[in-house]
């Protein structure tokens, strides 16, 4: 697999709390040189990178990263980000939700998320640290009815990052029309070619660069 095609994978990510306008300047100069499938980005720089990077495919965190926000708020952050720029929204599941046993709930609010995205990408987080096995079928099963396009393993801010494990019990359960997004943990270019040939279509992380050219790691 060459260092182009890897690339063309990534969701070059820089989510940390303290990032400057110069550190997302040189993330999407990065981006746009080495053709990334996106840069993943808070809210708040959404505006601003679009207007000073237009050709950019922008994606962006909602309900970030506990999840816990309103469904109300989580279309409302959705909406505001696309008439921002953005065209790819990776929005957290209510984890709660998930531990009462309402599915139908984490359902609906996906569901919800997905109308407010209209025709722009849904990848949902359901942070998998936190799931037993049986809780992330049952999420698989969640994603792919409520029409979602991607199923994500991490925020990474939580416990752990993205397993191989996940993405092959994943692989088994979501839907046809489901892609899937590892995030966090992803550590060495092995670590790469091993996701993307399970079956991710996209990686969020900050490191791809470093590992496949010596750049910079600006930090998830």
């Amino acid at each position: 697999m060459t260092d182009a095609e890897i690339l063309s994978h990534i969701d070059h990510t820089l989510l940390r709390a303290t990032s400057t306008a110069e550190e997302i300047d040189s993330l999407c100069e990065e981006a746009l040189r080495l053709k990334t499938a996106s840069v993943c980005i808070p809210p708040s720089y959404v505006g601003y990178v679009k207007d000073k990077f237009p050709g950019l495919n922008i994606c962006t965190v909602i309900g970030f990263p506990l999840g816990y926000n309103t469904t109300a708020v989580k279309c409302f952050e959705a909406q505001d980000a696309i008439r921002s720029g953005a065209s790819e929204i990776d929005m957290v599941i209510n984890l709660g939700m998930v531990k009462n046993v309402d599915l139908a709930g984490v359902e609906e609010e996906i569901a919800a998320v997905k109308k407010a995205c209209g025709d722009k990408i849904l990848k949902v987080i359901v942070e998998t640290c936190y799931l037993t096995e049986e809780e992330k079928i049952q999420l698989c099963g969640c994603v792919t009815r409520a029409g979602a396009d991607f199923i994500k393993t991490s925020t990474g801010f939580g416990t752990a990052g993205a397993k191989i494990e996940d993405i092959r019990l994943f692989s088994q359960h979501i839907g046809e029309n489901v892609r899937m997004k590892a995030a966090g943990g992803v550590k060495s270019r092995e670590d790469l070619e091993m996701f993307l040939e399970a079956g991710c279509d996209r990686i969020g992380t900050s490191s791809a660069v470093k590992l496949l050219t010596g750049g910079e790691n600006t930090g998830y």
